[in-house]
């Protein structure tokens, strides 16, 4: 039997006002790790719990992704827990494992993690598709990179680099959000 999701945020007034104030800061998905068999970037299930777990661990929120039993793959239920001891459940999320071995069901399982806490979470990989991936950063977008990364340290140009291009002004627009993240944590020591 399946619990709504939406009844349970009716019973739950604690966590689910403590989750609405924590999805407000949520980061972006950002790709980060790649898969060489299709030479594309994507996001992998740190950078998921990354974009999202400081700012549930600041409204007092846990994640807990639960393992359930399962026929030929894996089921994952992402379940957030208030410090209040109210609960809220994301439901259940069954995933194929490709091979019937610990490496099918490995890669079944971190799939289903990270898949899991993207829809409970509300959360997206980063958009680098279309236009947005052709676009580069504007004038203002650049310097507001470059101050950053003076302010903590980074040299501009490994920043460049990571992203494959010569100069911050040529780094996609769609990475903007990620990076100036990432450089605002790096700054404030997190």
């Amino acid at each position: 039997m399946t619990t709504n999701p939406m009844t349970q945020i009716e019973n739950r007034p604690k966590i689910a006002a403590a989750f609405v104030k924590a999805q407000r800061h949520f980061a972006p998905a950002l790709k980060t790790a790649t898969n060489p068999h299709f030479r594309s970037r994507y996001v992998d299930l740190a950078g998921c719990v990354e974009a999202v777990m400081d700012a549930l661990n600041e409204q007092g929120i846990a994640l807990v992704q639960r393992t359930h039993e399962s026929e030929g793959g894996v089921n994952v239920e992402t379940v957030f827990v208030h410090e209040s001891g109210e609960t809220m459940s994301a439901g259940t999320l069954h995933v194929p494992a490709p091979k019937h071995d610990p490496q099918g069901y490995g890669s079944a399982l971190t799939y289903a993690r990270r898949y899991s806490l993207m829809a409970a979470c509300g959360i997206a990989p980063e958009d680098d598709d279309g236009n947005a991936a052709s676009k580069s950063v504007s004038k203002e977008q650049a310097a507001n990179i470059t101050a950053l990364c003076e302010e903590v340290g980074k040299p501009v140009a490994d920043v460049a680099r990571y992203f494959g291009v010569n100069k911050i002004e040529e780094i996609p627009a769609a990475k903007y959000q990620g990076i100036i993240k990432t450089l605002e944590k790096k700054r404030d020591g997190e």
